[in-house]
């Protein structure tokens, strides 16, 4: 898989709390994400594999790589549908 990323025009986000908080400037939605939204956030906003995102909720939250990786799709598939995704 290639590497993805947030897509860099449009979206204005902070962290606080632990958790994000993003603004689709060009569907005029906000978003919120918890947590382990928020590790997967900010890892895809450097660019990352879903090895390497699976990797950040292992190593934060100590999760087994089988509940990483569905969790990864899950988040990926949504932002993909948000369409906030590109490749890296």
């Amino acid at each position: 898989m290639k590497p993805l990323r947030l897509r860099d025009t449009g979206v204005t986000w902070l962290e606080t709390d632990g958790e994000v908080v993003a603004l689709d400037a060009f569907a005029s939605k906000y978003l919120a994400a918890n947590a382990s939204g928020a590790v997967l956030w900010r890892t895809l906003s450097d660019g990352a594999t879903r090895a390497e995102l699976a990797e950040a909720l292992t190593s934060t939250f100590g999760i087994d790589e089988e509940t990483a990786f569905a969790d990864v799709d899950g988040f990926v598939a949504e932002l993909r549908a948000r369409r906030l995704l590109e490749e890296a």
